[in-house]
């Protein structure tokens, strides 16, 4: 069954809602991370878009990434609770609620304003070209992933 699709209007708003639905109080239903941490480690998925904040990974790890992770990120099958993260997802440090929430539904809306034609073979970070339902699943997959494990 396919995903919602986050470059609809209806859904991002969907998605916005529950972000807003969010506190800083807001306490996970599994794992350790805090609601600031968790707004962070979802934007990090747009920052590796986005943004050229993060190196890219060598040939060699690269090639492992495709091989082992992407259909992972990429399919329609649901992250199990407490799965494994890169290095690159990893949040220690506690991060501003407020300033996380903004980022995340700013990227929420490029992503929108930008379309799925645009996403349609656009490179990515670490598994090379992807197709437009691929950088869907991509991003709505971890982020509600995220949101429901903060109850929203």
């Amino acid at each position: 069954m396919a995903l919602p699709n986050i470059f609809k209007k209806q859904v991002t708003d969907q998605l916005i809602t529950r972000i807003n639905n969010l506190t800083p109080d807001s306490k996970p239903l599994w794992g350790k991370m805090a609601v600031g941490q968790m707004l962070a480690h979802c934007n990090v998925a747009y920052e590796l878009n986005f943004e050229n904040i993060h190196p890219k990974p060598n040939p060699v790890k690269k090639f492992f990434i495709k091989l082992f992770a992407k259909n992972i990120v990429v399919s329609e099958k649901p992250y199990k609770k407490n799965s494994p993260t890169a290095s690159e997802f990893l949040v220690k440090d506690d991060k501003d609620f407020e300033q996380e929430k903004e980022r995340l539904v700013n990227y929420l809306n490029k992503c929108l304003e930008l379309g799925e034609e645009h996403f349609d073979n656009l490179d990515s970070h670490a598994f090379g070209k992807l197709t437009k339902t691929e950088w869907n699943n991509l991003y709505y997959k971890h982020l509600d992933h995220h949101l429901q494990q903060f109850g929203v």
